[in-house]
């Protein structure tokens, strides 16, 4: 008897470790174990629609292998060392395969329990830089940027190049083309929305009763690869061609606008990366979707997906202990009971109550940019995202929070600190309209906070952020400040600052 342990976030179709066990035994004398593992569950608050995501998804897909002719062993247990014992145990397997985890601290108990037990681990292969590393030589000590990284994926993958492996278009990065705000008279179609069947359904209310963020009800996201294939459609017809124009866009009214929301689906294996990056493609040849916006979108799958989870694995250990801007405030616990009087903020904590998800811009200039700019600790803010969105995994969060949104490594990850006043958000977005906040005033009782904190980060961090060629620009700005609207701006960020420690309302 052979056994295959599938991790929850390994839901592949063509399953390596089932492709491996092929070659040594029938199905019929393969079991696949599945473990919905308590302390797993439990390791954060974690929001409940990722919890039902995870076990309905883990669910469904045990069912499909039963029908291919597997049998299947989808337990409980107290984690997953106690699983695989007991397993082994019942089932008298004499040789257990599995595929590597994405995230560490899995990944570590795989390697432990190898010592011990008949289990063989075979390489990661549900990202495409586990498949090929496209800079295999360089050192960790020197900085790689997204862009270096982006393009020698897209030249081995061969993604939206000629014939004479030249980028289409001659451009390999159309950004610059992806930053319109979006007028009020666009209006994007509705996210699809899938009915949750009878597995779906008992799983919703098994998890209403779990403590965590958020209400299980509600619920309508893909779990089966089938309506995870639809739902890729369904953005590759209806909303990706004007993905490019407005990603970054911000609306109050809609939380998707002209987003794919496909990461949950994703990040578990019901999708993978090639193939939805192949649709947006197609899609370009096709004549149904224009180069930037396909190109934006393959760039946030071959690009930022894969750069955040090959740095992981690069410099993942060092970015936990990451503090470049000596962020020490608690974060504020309006982010756990969604009061503020801020609209953007109150807005996107809302939605993130409600439902796990929240698009990249607001992820990056609203929700990481506030904590950047007010010196919240970096962990803290960590394990808020890790907790809060339907799509996080240790291995996508810590460079992106510790990297990306939070610069807290001086710039391995990304080149620049992210930060911006509320001029930024006012610009891309209908929040400010709808806000006590006047978001150009620096100080006074009527300031934005986004544009307060700003203005007091670069007072804070002058010398750090001349340092920068990327910051001079807004460094420069400071010129414009005399020594009075220093002291005012300092004293409104402190005012601000403390309230926020002793009050959840900002």
């Amino acid at each position: 008897m052979v056994s295959v342990w599938i991790l929850g976030d390994q839901l592949l179709e063509r399953h390596p470790a089932l492709c491996a066990a092929a070659a040594l035994a029938e199905r019929a004398n393969t079991t696949v174990l599945l473990i919905e593992s308590e302390a797993r569950l439990a390791q954060q608050p974690y929001h409940r629609r990722k919890l039902v995501l995870i076990l309905s998804a883990m669910r469904h897909y045990a069912a499909m292998l039963g029908a291919a002719g597997y049998r299947v062993d989808l337990r409980r247990a107290p984690d997953f060392a106690t699983g695989v014992r007991q397993h082994l145990a019942e089932t008298g397997s004499h040789r257990m395969l599995t595929v590597a985890a994405a995230e560490r601290g899995t990944r570590a108990l795989q390697h432990a329990l190898a010592q011990e037990l008949p289990l063989e681990l075979l390489p990661n292969t549900q990202f495409l830089c586990g498949q090929h590393d496209p800079l295999p030589d360089v050192p960790v000590t020197r900085r790689v940027v997204l862009e270096t990284f982006y393009r020698a994926m897209r030249r081995h993958f061969g993604v939206l190049l000629d014939d004479g492996g030249n980028p289409l278009g001659g451009q390999w990065n159309y950004d610059a083309a992806n930053r319109r705000p979006l007028p009020r008279t666009v209006v994007a179609p509705p996210a699809q929305q899938f009915v949750p069947d009878a597995i779906t359904l008992a799983t919703i209310d098994e998890v209403g009763q779990r403590a965590g963020i958020g209400d299980a009800a509600g619920f309508a996201l893909p779990v089966t690869h089938a309506d995870a294939r639809q739902a890729l459609d369904g953005f590759i017809a209806e909303r990706l061609p004007r993905f490019g124009d407005y990603e970054d866009a911000m609306r109050a009214d809609d939380g998707v606008l002209f987003h794919s929301v496909l990461s949950p689906a994703l990040n578990i294996g019901l999708l993978e990366p090639l193939e939805v990056i192949r649709a947006a493609e197609h899609a370009y040849h096709a004549g149904s979707a224009p180069l930037n916006a396909v190109e934006g979108f393959v760039r946030q799958i071959l690009g930022w997906r894969e750069y955040m989870y090959w740095q992981y694995w690069r410099i993942g250990e060092q970015l936990v202990a990451a503090n470049a801007w000596n962020a020490q405030r608690p974060l504020p616990a309006f982010f756990w009971d969604g009061t503020s009087d801020m609209h953007c903020l109150a807005t996107v904590l809302r939605r993130v109550h409600q439902t796990g998800y929240a698009h990249h811009i607001e992820r990056l200039m609203i929700l990481s940019n506030l904590c950047l700019l007010a010196g919240i600790t970096p962990a803290e803010v960590n394990a808020w995202f890790l907790a809060s969105f339907v799509d996080a995994y240790d291995w996508v969060m810590v460079p992106n929070v510790f990297g990306m949104g939070l610069n807290a490594d001086g710039g391995g990850v990304a080149t620049k600190p992210y930060i911006a006043s509320a001029a930024y958000i006012d610009r891309m977005s209908d929040y400010c309209g709808g806000c006590r906040f006047q978001p150009r005033a620096r100080h006074g009782p009527a300031a934005c906070p986004f544009t307060v904190l700003y203005w007091n980060f670069l007072l804070t961090h002058e010398a750090a952020l001349r340092a920068n060629p990327r910051l001079g620009p807004a460094v420069l700005g400071l010129r414009h400040l005399d020594d009075a609207e220093r002291t005012a701006v300092r004293q409104t960020a402190a005012a601000l600052l403390a309230r926020w420690s002793n009050d959840p309302r900002p």
